[in-house]
């Protein structure tokens, strides 16, 4: 499915926030905002929500503790009860350091995936772009012109030029 994008090019990043704030301001739908490197403050601009990555990290992480301290607990209790160094089988101080990194390997590995399924990439996805420049030194504010009548492009691009956009371009993705 094809969508029509409406989008304009700031040179710098306070230009960027200032036209998102006036996009805000004026009621527009911001389909989405392309920069190069974090800009702080536009996520509160844009009136997005925290992101619930790191409650999946904890339970990734939770999964990962209890693999670690349940595998070893059967390992050392009942597969393989061997006493070594005067330890008894259940000894939950050993346990510690790979409970620890399988904590932070499953913890890691699950927001890494997870993210990727979310923002659809992965291996053999192949992304298109609006302007292979937003990726080096520009700043993009897109708008979707899908529900959009000749008055309403005719506003958003009022708006560019008035919020200083240096370049306005129409693309079908």
């Amino acid at each position: 499915m094809s969508k029509e994008v409406l989008y304009g090019l700031y040179n710098d990043e306070e230009d960027l926030l200032h036209a998102v704030h006036a996009a805000h301001d004026a009621h527009l739908d911001i389909m989405d905002v392309y920069t190069p490197f974090p800009v702080h403050g536009l996520d509160d601009a844009m009136g997005l929500d925290e992101s619930r990555l790191h409650i999946g990290g904890f339970i990734f992480g939770a999964l990962g503790l209890l693999t670690a301290f349940l595998g070893m607990t059967w390992i050392f209790t009942a597969d393989w009860p061997v006493i070594y160094g005067g330890k008894p089988y259940w000894s939950v101080p050993a346990f510690i350091p790979i409970t620890f990194e399988l904590t932070v390997l499953f913890a890691g590995i699950g927001m890494t995936v997870t993210f990727y399924i979310i923002c659809g990439m992965g291996p053999g996805v192949i992304n298109k772009t609006l302007d292979d420049r937003i990726t080096d030194d520009k700043f993009c504010i897109a708008f979707d012109t899908h529900d959009f009548e000749e008055t309403g492009l005719d506003k958003i691009k009022e708006f560019f030029s008035s919020t200083g956009a240096s370049e306005v371009n129409i693309k079908t993705l």
